[in-house]
């Protein structure tokens, strides 16, 4: 193995505990909000190691463009979906939580 597939993967597993701790902020958080963030943050933060290990793995240029484009796409998709939830509870009534 040389350097970039030990690099690919450093970054492949890195990014697999961003989602994991995403995944542990969605089950312990105590209200929507915070679930939001926790989910966006790690998620798009994991998703960008993870696509910067395949990249540094791919055979071509053009594989890495796709992924970078793949990559944008999540993360305006995201911005997006997020937006949409919080407002929606907002609008529901749903308060954001408060230490007491």
């Amino acid at each position: 193995m040389n350097l970039a597939e030990y690099l690919g993967f450093g970054s492949t597993l890195l990014g697999i505990l961003f989602f994991l701790s995403g995944t542990a902020g969605l089950l312990r958080f105590p209200d929507v909000f915070t679930r939001l963030h926790a989910l966006t943050k790690a998620d798009n933060i994991g998703l960008g190691l993870v696509i910067l290990g395949a990249m540094l793995q791919s055979p071509s240029w053009a594989a890495v463009v796709k992924l970078l484009v793949i990559w944008l796409l999540v993360l305006v998709a995201s911005a997006t979906s997020c937006y949409l939830v919080a407002r929606t509870a907002l609008r529901r009534g749903i308060q954001p939580w408060q230490k007491r």
